[in-house]
């Protein structure tokens, strides 16, 4: 997945090269004043009044621009500048002899954790370029006077091997962090989409009902003036027509609306509440129509009642998403069970498919995880069937041919991205649950299946039975 690097504000890279100034400065003062090194002591500070004034540069421009996300270009061009800097003050004060090469390991670094791969390759070339020319071109470590400190050709090889180890590892491993990051945002975003999507639906049956009740009233006067008229008008008159008409029409509307109107009963808008057995129907209803045989059945301890649960979006989506997988990888049948005890009421949703990988099984709920050849492969084959002329034959499952076949025919996406888990699991422990998988009900000899549970605590999703 390619990496959508944005680079650094710009108040963050003027603060960090004032962390460098201040750091760079203390080690010459030290090194001069206490420590009595030879350090070419002038040019070391010209190196750093040069950082000093690139920070300027960049605080007026901040202000000028409000501190904004600087480009990707931008961030790279300072974080260049940085490792041009340190490995000019590097070759000043001994090159590879000083402890303090490893410090260019950190512009890499921030590089492969805020920018787009070009430009963090780039920044990670310059460094190691960087490291090749203080090898050979650097002055004498600076020591105490009186005292000469020659370090081996060897020693200082292997001072550079090391630190092109820690710039590439360093690097690839901010890479590996930002990415997933950002594929985790990436999907919670898809996430709350989602949600948002479901709600708006549920606002919708809302609005229906409202209205329903508004309109009420208004049309009580129409019928009302339109009886009037009726009874004014001569019989078999024009008037009298279009007046007979307008009462139909308007009783039209009152049944339309009553209908609207009483579509939540029992509960609030839209189904604020549903028996458990309901809910389950409606999750594997859409998912109807192939050759597969869907089982949907709630148990309840000591035979008790079957509970009135919540009709959540999330619970909604999340469990379709599950019985649509479970529907691509199916052989034959599709079961969604609740098991109703004194504390918990858990649903699972099992099928005879191959079941979870061994690789893809610990990973499981990542997202951008899939398994899936040809995922929503039925759902798109539905629509196909839905679109054929009258009179085709009874739909078939993938891989067969229908006796009416569509002059256009749609095409499956040819693998899921991996966020349908996901979500559903996001959503569903959203409200509570605890999400597991594992093995389904196959035998020796036979297809294992899969089996995903959601189990939550009664309150969670139980309706009381003096609550709404």
């Amino acid at each position: 997945m390619p990496r959508r690097g944005r680079g650094l504000s710009l108040r963050t890279l003027i603060v960090l090269r004032w962390l460098a100034v201040a750091g760079q400065s203390a080690t010459v003062v030290v090194a001069v004043g206490f420590l009595h090194f030879d350090l070419p002591l002038w040019p070391c500070l010209a190196v750093i009044a040069a950082s000093v004034l690139m920070n300027l540069q960049a605080t007026a421009r901040m202000k000028r621009t409000d501190g904004g996300l600087s480009d990707g270009s931008q961030t790279a061009a300072h974080l260049g500048f940085d490792i041009l800097q340190l490995a000019m003050l590097l070759g000043l004060t001994g090159g590879l002899e000083n402890p303090f090469c490893l410090l260019l390991v950190a512009p890499v670094t921030v590089a492969a954790a805020s920018l787009p791969g070009r430009q963090a390759v780039a920044l990670g070339v310059l460094a190691l370029l960087a490291t090749a020319a203080l090898f050979y071109l650097a002055l004498p470590l600076p020591w105490a006077q009186g005292a000469d400190l020659n370090l081996p050709p060897l020693y200082r090889f292997g001072i550079g091997l090391a630190l092109v180890t820690g710039v590439v590892f360093t690097a690839a491993y901010a890479w590996r962090v930002a990415a997933d990051a950002e594929k985790l945002e990436l999907a919670l975003a898809t996430t709350q989409d989602v949600l948002q999507r479901e709600q708006r639906l549920a606002a919708l049956g809302g609005l229906a009902a409202a209205a329903a009740h508004e309109l009420g009233t208004p049309l009580a006067t129409i019928q009302v003036v339109a009886r009037e008229m009726l009874r004014a008008s001569a019989k078999g008159g024009p008037e009298a027509e279009d007046a007979a008409l307008i009462l139909q029409q308007a009783e039209r509307c009152r049944d339309i609306l009553k209908r609207l109107s009483q579509e939540p009963e029992e509960g609030d808008a839209l189904y604020a509440d549903v028996a458990l057995k309901t809910l389950l129907d409606e999750v594997v209803e859409p998912h109807r129509g192939f050759d597969l045989a869907f089982e949907t059945r709630v148990r309840t301890a000591s035979g008790e009642p079957v509970p009135r649960v919540r009709r959540l979006p999330e619970v909604i989506h999340g469990l379709s998403t599950l019985v649509e997988n479970a529907a691509d990888f199916a052989g034959s049948r599709v079961r969604v069970a609740a098991l109703v005890d004194a504390g918990w009421i858990e649903i699972e949703v099992v099928d005879d498919g191959p079941g979870f990988s061994s690789e893809i099984l610990p990973r499981l709920g990542e997202p951008y995880v899939t398994s899936r050849p040809q995922g929503k492969a039925r759902r798109a084959l539905a629509a196909q069937i839905a679109a054929a002329a009258a009179g085709a034959a009874k739909p078939r499952r993938r891989g067969k041919t229908a006796s009416a076949p569509d002059p256009t025919p749609i095409a499956p996406s040819q693998g899921g991205m991996g966020l349908g888990f996901f979500i559903a699991r996001t959503l569903l422990e959203r409200t509570g649950g605890k999400v597991t998988v594992g093995t389904g009900d196959g035998g020796r000899g036979q297809p294992r299946g899969a089996r995903v549970s959601i189990r939550w605590p009664r309150p969670a999703l139980e309706v009381s039975q003096g609550g709404g």
